[in-house]
């Protein structure tokens, strides 16, 4: 997640989006004040502000308290947590409140979305990566606390879109184009490579049975409905 005073934009960082390679471009134009989020990928090394994000850490009365078991066992709060502040993948609602309704107002908010059914494949992949075990695609939906991804709730509020531009994965190099011209930084950038799986098959549809089709129906209605996805 990006908040860029300097460009005055705000950049919400959605899950399986090439968000991280967005983040890496924008990166570079950033100024000492603005702020940017850790990743959990070890892509910090490749910006030039350097590793660990900068400005991130927030004192603000809604930023939730460190759970008491880690105050007990006085483990060090992971930087991607609610607890210290600004983080990756942060909602919108949140974003809002802690830099207030000037700021949000009048910065130019984007993020971006993806076919939900090509997106699950690719979070598939990412998120059994590390498993012992092999857990096929099928088997996956059976865990629904790891198998969701929220994108819509990042980009919205009380149900509705709260950013001025979603521009399109399958579109990606034109939308984040008009995104650069929205803030007046069009023709600069090429958005590096990150985080590609290579075991999977460029055929999202061959991981499909009718079953896995209709959960994607019914997890993802909004982003379906709203942006017309097809399978």
């Amino acid at each position: 997640m990006i908040v860029s005073h300097k460009h005055k934009f705000i950049f919400i960082k959605t899950m399986k989006t090439a968000s991280s390679s967005m983040e890496i471009a924008l990166s570079d134009i950033l100024g000492p004040d603005d702020i940017i989020t850790p990743a959990r990928t070890g892509i910090d090394e490749r910006r030039n502000i350097g590793a660990g994000g900068q400005n991130y850490k927030l004192d603000h009365p809604d930023v939730p308290p460190i759970p008491l078991m880690r105050k007990f066992f006085r483990r060090p709060e992971r930087y991607y947590h609610p607890t210290v502040g600004y983080y990756e993948h942060m909602p919108a609602w949140r974003i809002k409140r802690y830099l207030g309704d000037d700021i949000w107002n009048s910065y130019y908010k984007f993020a971006f979305e993806r076919n939900p059914w090509d997106r699950q494949v690719s979070w598939y992949f990412y998120k059994t990566r590390s498993d012992k075990r092999e857990t096929s695609f099928e088997g996956f939906f059976k865990f629904p606390h790891k198998a969701f991804v929220e994108n819509y709730d990042l980009y919205s509020i009380d149900g509705r879109i709260a950013v001025d531009f979603v521009g399109q994965y399958e579109n990606l190099t034109a939308d984040f184009e008009k995104a650069m011209v929205a803030i007046g930084q069009g023709g600069k950038f090429k958005l590096p490579v990150t985080n590609v799986s290579k075991t999977r098959r460029p055929d999202y549809q061959s991981y499909y049975n009718e079953n896995s089709k209709a959960l994607v129906i019914d997890w993802y209605k909004r982003e379906i409905e709203h942006f017309g996805y097809t399978y």
